[in-house]
C-alpha cells in the first residue's frame, strides 16, 4: 500500500515539476557539453592546420634551396612550443626523414596505416586527390589524447624547376608533414567545464525546486488543506464552519463557494429539523383532513350518481310511457264499436308512434343495463383482423344508407390478441356508429387503421364528420354526457367503450379532431 503523502496533489505537483526540471536541465547540460567538446576539438583542428601550414610556408624557401639544416632547425624550434607533441616528415616511400624525436629518423612507417590511406590509394600506392579529412585523434602510451594532422607536401612547379631539381616533374608527392598536437589542455578544460556545467545544473535544479516547493506549499498545499479541513468539519455536522481564504485564485473562489454551500446546508438542516419535530403532528392533522374530505367526496359522488341516474331514467322512461298510454287510449276509443271506420290509416300512424316510443324505451333500458352490468370477462386468443371484419359486415348496411365509404388500412394480415371478442366487437361497432352519425347528410369515408408496436395492438378509426368541440373532449367518456339531441342519445355509449377498454388494460383517446373529422385511437395489449 502506498504512503498517504504519495497521493497528495501538492506532492504530485512538486515531483512533476522536479521531473520536468531535471529532464530539461539534463538535456541542456548534455547539448552544452557536446557543443563545447565539438568547439574545442574544432579549435585544436584549426590550430593543427595553422601550425602545419606555418611549418610548410616557413621552410619553403629553405626547401627550394635545399638548406636542410635551416629546415630542421625551424621545425625543432616550432616543435619546442607548448602543446606540440611531435613533428615528422616522411618521404613518398614512407621513410621518416625528420622527426623532433630523433629515435624515429630513417624508420619506415606502414604504408597501409590509416594515416597513409588518406593520401595514397591502398592498392596502387598512387597519390589520390586531396583528402577531405586528414585528422586523427588517438591515445598515446600515457593515455594522453593526441591530435594528428597529415599534410601532404606536393611537388609544385617551384620544386621541380628549382636549382637542386632533385625531383622529377612527374612526381606528384614529395613527402608528408605529420604534426601531432597534445590535447591534454583541451581535455582539462573540457573536464573542468563539464564539472562546472553539471554543478551549475544541479544547483539550479535545487534552487528552482526549492522555490517551486515553497510556491506549491503556500499557494496550493495550504489552501487545499483548509478546504479538506472544511469538508471534514461538514462531515462531522459542523454546518457553521467557514474557510478563511482571501485569495482571488480558483482555490479562493472554491473556498467562497464552499462557504455559501455550508450556509445553505445549515439553513436546509434547520428547516428539516423543524419539519421533523412537527412532522407527526402535521401528518395526523393532514390525514384527518384528507379522510374527512375523501368521505365527503365519496358520499357526494354516490348521491350525485344515484340522483343523476334516477332523474335520467325517470325522465327518459316517463315521456315514452306517457305517449304509449295516451295513444293506446285513443286507439281504444277509436276502435270501440267502429271496426269498419275508414280512419284506419291514422290508426296505423298512431300505432307506428307507439312502436317508435316503445323501441326508444327499450334502447334506454338496454344501455342502462349494459352500463351497470359488471360481468366477468372471458379472455381468449383471437385474430383482431377477423373481429374488425365482422364489425364491418354488421354495419355495412348503415354505410350504404348514408353513402359512406369504408377504407381498411392494415399493416399486417393477422394479429392475435388476448381479449373478449364480443366486447371488442361492441367497442368497434359503437365507434363506427358514432362516426356514421357524425357524418350524416355529409357523406365521405371512414378509415380503419391497424398496426402494432410489438407490445400493443393499435386501432385508429378516422371519420370525416363535423368533429368534437374542444370544450366537450374532457367529458365525452363520462356517463350520460351527450352532445346529441335528447331524443337520440343517452350518453352511455362512450362510457361503456371506456369501461371495456379499461377491463382489457387498454386505452381509448381522441387523437385528433377538427371540422374535417375525428380520429379515435384504441390501444390494446396483445397479451394480458
Amino acid at each position: 500500500m502506498k504512503p498517504l503523502f504519495l497521493n497528495k496533489l501538492s506532492f504530485k505537483l512538486f515531483f512533476s515539476t522536479l521531473f520536468l526540471l531535471v529532464g530539461f536541465l539534463s538535456i541542456y547540460t548534455y547539448f552544452t557539453i557536446y557543443n563545447l567538446q565539438r568547439d574545442i576539438t574544432g579549435l585544436y583542428m584549426q590550430t593543427a592546420y595553422n601550425l602545419s601550414d606555418l611549418i610548410k610556408y616557413s621552410t619553403r624557401y629553405s626547401m627550394l634551396h635545399n638548406k636542410r639544416e635551416d629546415i630542421y632547425e625551424t621545425i625543432k624550434a616550432i616543435g619546442n612550443e607548448k602543446g606540440v607533441k611531435r613533428i615528422r616528415i616522411y618521404n613518398k616511400t614512407g621513410v621518416i626523414t625528420f622527426s623532433t624525436d630523433s629515435t624515429e629518423v630513417m624508420k619506415t612507417v606502414d604504408m597501409d596505416a590509416e594515416a597513409c590511406n588518406v593520401c595514397h590509394d591502398k592498392t596502387s600506392r598512387q597519390l589520390v586527390a586531396s583528402p577531405k579529412d586528414s585528422i586523427r585523434i588517438f591515445e598515446s602510451d600515457g593515455k594522453e589524447k593526441i591530435l594528428g594532422l597529415i599534410n601532404p607536401i606536393k611537388n609544385d612547379k617551384d620544386c621541380y624547376t628549382a636549382e637542386c631539381h632533385a625531383h622529377n616533374s612527374k612526381s606528384k608527392l614529395l613527402g608528408v608533414l605529420d604534426v601531432m598536437v597534445s590535447m591534454k589542455d583541451a581535455e582539462n578544460t573540457l573536464s573542468d567545464n563539464k564539472k562546472y556545467t553539471i554543478y551549475a545544473s544541479v544547483i539550479i535544479t535545487f534552487i528552482m525546486s526549492g522555490f517551486a516547493g515553497l510556491f506549491i506549499l503556500y499557494l496550493v498545499n495550504r489552501p487545499l488543506k483548509k478546504l479538506q479541513e472544511g469538508i471534514n468539519e461538514l462531515g462531522k455536522g459542523n454546518w457553521n464552519y467557514r474557510i478563511l481564504v482571501r485569495s482571488r485564485s480558483e482555490l479562493g473562489e472554491i473556498a467562497r463557494e464552499f462557504n455559501e454551500m455550508s450556509r445553505q446546508l445549515a439553513q436546509a438542516y434547520n428547516e428539516i429539523k423543524d419539519w421533523s419535530e412537527n412532522l407527526n403532528v402535521k401528518v395526523e392533522e393532514k390525514t384527518k383532513e384528507l379522510k374527512s374530505i375523501y368521505e365527503q367526496v365519496v358520499q357526494m359522488e354516490r348521491l350525485a350518481s344515484l340522483g343523476k341516474l334516477s332523474a335520467t331514467v325517470a325522465h327518459e322512461l316517463n315521456n315514452p310511457l306517457e305517449g304509449i298510454l295516451t295513444y293506446s287510449k285513443l286507439i281504444h276509443k277509436k276502435l270501440k264499436g267502429k271496426e269498419e271506420d275508414p280512419s284506419i290509416e291514422k290508426i296505423n300512424n298512431y300505432l307506428q308512434l307507439i312502436i317508435d316510443e316503445s323501441s326508444r324505451c327499450g334502447n334506454i333500458v338496454k344501455d342502462l343495463l349494459l352500463f351497470s352490468h359488471r360481468s366477468e370477462n372471458e379472455f381468449s386468443k383471437n385474430d383482431l383482423v377477423d373481429i374488425i371484419e365482422k364489425c364491418t359486415v354488421l354495419i355495412n348496411h348503415h354505410l350504404e344508407m348514408h353513402n359512406i365509404k369504408l377504407i381498411k388500412n392494415y399493416d399486417l394480415n393477422s394479429l392475435i390478441v388476448t381479449c373478449n371478442p364480443q366486447k371488442i366487437q361492441q367497442v368497434i361497432i359503437s365507434l363506427l356508429i358514432n362516426s356514421i352519425e357524425a357524418m350524416s347528410n355529409r357523406g365521405g369515408s371512414i378509415t380503419i387503421f391497424l398496426s402494432h408496436d410489438g407490445t400493443n395492438a393499435i386501432i385508429r378509426i378516422k371519420d370525416e364528420g363535423y368533429g368534437i368541440d374542444e370544450k366537450d373532449i374532457p367529458f365525452i367518456f363520462e356517463p350520460f354526457f351527450t352532445t346529441k339531441e335528447t331524443s337520440k342519445g343517452t350518453g352511455l355509449g362512450l362510457s361503456i367503450v371506456y369501461g371495456i377498454m379499461s377491463a382489457h388494460k387498454g386505452n381509448i383517446e381522441v387523437e385528433s379532431t377538427s371540422s374535417m373529422g375525428t380520429t379515435f385511437k384504441l390501444t390494446l395489449p396483445i397479451n394480458i
